[in-house]
């Protein structure tokens, strides 16, 4: 599936936006500020003064308008990208199953033609084969949440092609979720796809997700075997611009968090030699915090 385009860079008007109103704000406090600090001598008409100063007032509330408007429409943009990512991955998943539904009669022709020839040991080596790749995907349709569905079986999809074993504890459906099923697959993808970079150098592989939940919450955790994160990082890890990767940008975790507080919830990490794991919630009643 083809991301949807848009026609303007939200990136390039926000900045554009927030600069041409910040310096049109400056201007304006700088006229005001330099016409109440001159003599009265060289401003004869109070009047004008007065006229020039209602009319900057207007400036700039345009201006801090525009700029508010300008960080709500590139927050708006981020959410259509984030639900864009889950629509693809949802159309991935649907296109599986309909490949699966529409392969399975073949599957079940070949089986009995091999049963027909006494060809036993080839019909179980078959089923096993086809077997596996129906697995591959049910593994993943345990929760009553379809983008979630979609993006677990993308995620197991490239844990397989890079040779990571995955773990699936679905404990729980999570009906009823209290949270956009695409602000979900936010948290969910940030945390797997950091366990992913974390086992780059690791040899046995090993990648859990649990997703389970209690009377009060819906609870989740992704582990790996990778190396230890440092005490010092663990400190900070959550906080804005922090990485442990040489390529990271530091945001994902930040914004993990922040997707959670927001609804009420929270993360904590825990990591040793062994094993490393982000642990969160999302409260079952939510109270938003803006």
């Amino acid at each position: 599936m083809k991301r949807i385009k848009r026609d303007v860079n939200t990136n390039k008007a926000f900045k554009m936006a927030v600069v041409a109103n910040g310096l049109q704000v400056g201007l304006i406090v700088v006229i005001v500020t330099y016409m109440l600090l001159m003599p009265k001598t060289v401003m004869n008409l109070p009047m004008a003064r007065y006229i020039l100063a209602i009319a900057a007032c207007v400036v700039i509330w345009g201006g801090v308008v525009d700029i508010r408007e300008a960080f709500a429409t590139r927050k708006l943009m981020r959410q259509l990208d984030d639900m864009d990512d889950t629509i693809e991955a949802m159309t991935t998943l649907n296109n599986t199953l309909r490949s699966q539904r529409h392969d399975f009669l073949n599957h079940l022709q070949v089986v009995y033609s091999l049963m027909e020839m006494e060809e036993y040991q080839e019909a179980n080596a078959y089923i096993e084969k086809v077997y596996g790749a129906i697995t591959s995907v049910s593994k993943v349709m345990k929760t009553a949440n379809p983008a979630i569905n979609a993006l677990l079986q993308v995620k197991l999809a490239a844990c397989e092609k890079e040779g990571i074993k995955v773990k699936l504890n679905i404990q729980s459906a999570w009906k009823d979720l209290p949270i956009p099923g695409w602000e979900m697959c936010k948290v969910l993808s940030n945390l797997i796809d950091n366990a992913i970079d974390a086992l780059e150098e690791v040899t046995d592989r090993q990648l859990t997700v649990t997703l389970t939940e209690d009377l009060r919450s819906f609870r989740f955790s992704v582990s790996n075997n990778g190396p230890m994160i440092p005490l010092k990082s663990q400190k900070s890890i959550f906080n804005a611009g922090i990485t442990t990767k040489a390529a990271g940008h530091g945001m994902g975790l930040f914004i993990v968090k922040k997707v959670l507080n927001d609804r009420g919830g929270d993360i904590t990490l825990t990591s040793d030699a062994d094993c490393t794991t982000f642990s969160g919630y999302v409260p079952k009643e939510i109270t938003t915090i803006k």
